[in-house]
């Protein structure tokens, strides 16, 4: 499946709208402010502002990695990714060093997981173009989350089927999987199982085919899930230029020894740190991304089973033992395993973004609204370190409207925002508003007689008998509760008789705003490029634009 970019006028294709963040529920106050770029954050994000060509000079005077073994690192992974000529391109472009890195990267869900794994990529592979443009050179890198050990999380992935109705696919291997790092999963062949049930359920157009070329090219038995992914994205990314890395691969991890004997030494301060600035966050009335105790390292230990098992800090014996006990370390042990073996020491979520800060001459990160929090804690563990804090900045960010849906909503005028409001309640204002006013106008004069008449009762017993007011009020609930249900009930019966209109709500939820959330946090993109092809991939890639801070409505 060729993804190659094409030339075209976006203004003939859709049309874009924009929405606050403010506007959208279910943000955290901490995203919001964030995007809104309110001066108070300036303590948690101190590089958020800074000037790039300025902060370019300083990552570049700190960083001390051998650009050429970091190159020849990356440019075996990628051949095994089987990645595009334009990567190989940047990977020597990266060899320079006047040359930075703009990092993202995800989780390695199932056939590429949720949609916004996409929009990070095409994020920094934009943001890399826009900055050579200045005269800054960069590169675009995508960092797969193959030491993830949630499988629960990556295991399966949402598209929509022949009836317009979501529908979901898992996977997962008969063998263990709990504490294991996604990169050491092995895709076994229940995996056709699994592609033949999307293949199927999938709407049937003329780039199906190329879906099903695309899938088995990469995901296959002996893939792990995460070799898999990377294998799609490549595939997917072949043109743009965009370098993938795993942080698994032990030639690579061996870059980070440094900054892990850092940390160890550092542990004790870290957690002090993180303890002062998570109270700062709360008396901000901010929250903190992750839970920290006085007893938080920043690493985990992978031991010979290939488990992740969480580390503790032991302060009153100088030690460092894993949350189970099965393992105990002294600094000097730990130190130690850094040096010989570093991969099996594996950052935690506050500790990941500094391990590859220091591989990488990172200018920038594209992250998600949950990173974002991250980087409001981690800043102290840069500072202490003696880091760069490398700002970050939010992906680009899309729900996409397709026509039919857009037909849906200018027939009913629902916008966007309405639809927070939720499924049960757009069908009930359609139904007064255009399947049977003249009863939904019954049932409004009827409630608003009721209250009038209640109220008069109620100014008469206060007088005549006050002892009967609360009996009163909770006589008005019930009485209103009866026609609220009454009311219901006459919504549901003239939808029930109208299944064209009660399919097309459906539809347009089921894709639009799936699970009541971000369309860009549940569905596959694979939907969208069976529905528009390889000229998908470009229309979102022209669209992307890292100085857009709100999210876009792209509507066909």
């Amino acid at each position: 499946m060729n993804l190659k970019p094409a030339s075209f006028s976006k203004e003939n294709i859709f049309k874009e709208k924009l929405i606050s963040f403010s506007d959208l529920p279910g943000q955290s106050k901490l995203f919001v402010d964030y995007q809104n770029n309110t001066g108070a954050l300036t303590e948690f994000y101190p590089n958020k502002s800074k000037n790039l060509k300025d902060f370019s000079f300083e990552v570049k005077n700190n960083y001390k990695i051998d650009r050429k073994r970091l190159c020849n690192i990356l440019k075996k992974e990628n051949e095994f990714y089987r990645a595009g000529e334009k990567t190989f391109e940047s990977i020597s472009k990266l060899e320079s060093e006047d040359c930075f890195a703009i990092l993202t990267g995800q989780q390695a869900g199932l056939f590429s997981g949720p949609i916004y794994s996409v929009y990070k990529a095409l994020s920094a592979i934009k943001f890399a173009e826009s900055l050579s443009k200045k005269g800054i050179k960069a590169v675009p890198i995508f960092w797969i989350a193959s030491e993830d050990h949630d499988f629960d999380e990556i295991k399966e992935t949402s598209l929509i089927n022949q009836d317009n109705k979501k529908f979901t696919i898992q996977n997962s291997p008969e063998g263990k999987v709990d504490n294991l790092p996604v990169g050491f999963i092995q895709i076994e062949p229940n995996i056709n199982e699994s592609l033949h049930r999307l293949l199927r359920d999938l709407t049937q157009t003329n780039f199906t085919k190329g879906i099903e070329n695309l899938l088995r090219h990469s995901y296959k038995a002996q893939e792990s899930y995460s070799s898999a992914f990377g294998k799609l994205l490549a595939k997917i990314f072949a043109d743009f230029g965009l370098i993938f890395v795993s942080p698994l691969n032990k030639d690579l991890r061996s870059l980070s020894t440094e900054i892990v004997i850092n940390a160890i030494d550092s542990s004790k301060q870290i957690t002090e740190k993180l303890l002062i600035r998570n109270e700062e966050l709360v008396e901000k009335d901010y929250h903190s991304q992750v839970h920290v105790e006085k007893d938080f390292f920043p690493f985990f230990f992978i031991n010979d089973e290939k488990e992740r098992k969480p580390l503790r800090l032991d302060i009153k014996n100088s030690k460092i033992k894993s949350i189970d006990k099965e393992y105990e370390f002294t600094f000097d042990e730990l130190k130690q395993i850094a040096t010989d073996s570093p991969q099996k020491l594996s950052p935690n979520a506050l500790m990941r973004p500094i391990v590859q800060d220091n591989i990488f001459p990172t200018l920038t990160y594209f992250g998600g609204g949950a990173e974002i929090a991250y980087f409001g804690q981690n800043s102290v563990i840069y500072e202490l370190l003696d880091r760069p804090v490398t700002p970050i900045r939010h992906r680009s960010s899309f729900t996409i409207i397709e026509g039919k849906h857009r037909r849906s909503m200018d027939k009913y005028n629902l916008s966007f925002s309405d639809l927070f409001k939720g499924k049960e309640e757009i069908l009930a204002e359609i139904v007064e508003q255009y399947l049977n006013s003249e009863t939904s106008k019954v049932f409004a004069e009827t409630e608003e007689t009721i209250n009038s008449q209640l109220n008069q009762l109620d100014n008469l017993l206060a007088e005549d008998a006050p002892t009967l007011s609360d009996n009163s009020a909770n006589r008005r609930k019930k009485i209103l509760w009866h026609i609220a249900a009454l009311r219901k009930k006459f919504h549901k019966a003239e939808i029930d008789k109208n299944e064209v209109i009660h399919r097309r709500i459906n539809d347009l939820f089921g894709t639009v705003l799936p699970n009541d959330s971000l369309q860009e946090r549940t569905l596959n993109v694979l939907h969208f490029i069976n529905l528009f092809g390889e000229n998908f991939i470009d229309w979102i890639y022209k669209a992307t634009n890292a100085d857009i801070e709100e999210h876009q409505l792209i509507i066909f």
